[in-house]
């Protein structure tokens, strides 16, 4: 009797790009293509938080708005998703509990979860720190102004620096400026249509 040898099936390599997209821009976008690109990832996910546990959730407009312009800036990017794993839970957005889900629910997913230098340093706050760290790799985009030295295991990768935040564009549509290029223009035309920021 010939014993069949049973070959695992690799393990599908997933991106989370989590955030409270207030609104998406082209720096989300082009984030999450460098890292798809240079860690070999079958798809990113754009995940926005419904109550973001590290930001004054006031300043954020509803989640129904900012999901929308989520699914028109990802729509041309086949690699491109949207998860609605927080939206849908409601409450705070842990991510530890998000990553908990997603891993018992999707156990042949290997989860990356990319995040700005900024949040590098931050991470020791993170609520469950020690226990996210065993169950997602943190994915750490260079940012200027900070280390990327962590006692936490991040995979650090470095690409072109674009100066392009949420907070600067809505600074510009509050005082009328321009912001075409700095966001997709199917992006661009969701806010004047339903007159966001103004």
């Amino acid at each position: 009797m010939v014993n069949k040898v049973v070959q695992k099936k690799p393990k599908k390599k997933i991106g989370i790009l989590g955030g409270t997209f207030n609104p998406i821009h082209n720096g989300h976008l082009f984030i999450a293509e460098q890292v798809r690109t240079q860690l070999n990832l079958d798809k990113v996910f754009f995940m926005p938080d419904y109550k973001p546990p590290h930001i004054d959730s006031k300043n954020a407009i509803d989640s129904t708005y900012r999901v929308q312009m989520v699914n028109l800036a990802i729509k041309d990017n086949p690699y491109f998703a949207t998860s609605m794993d927080e939206i849908n839970r409601k409450g705070k957005s842990y991510t530890y509990d998000t990553m908990v889900t997603l891993n018992k629910n999707n156990p042949n997913v290997e989860y990356y979860f990319i995040i700005g230098g900024d949040m590098v340093n931050y991470l020791p706050k993170w609520y469950k720190i020690n226990e996210l760290n065993n169950i997602v790799n943190f994915v750490g985009v260079q940012r200027d102004g900070y280390s990327t030295e962590s006692p936490y295991r991040v995979i650090n990768i470095d690409i072109p620096k674009l100066d392009i935040s949420s907070t600067l564009i809505r600074n510009h549509i509050k005082k009328g400026n321009s912001v075409r290029y700095l966001i997709p223009n199917a992006v661009l035309d969701y806010i004047k249509e339903h007159h966001i920021y103004e």
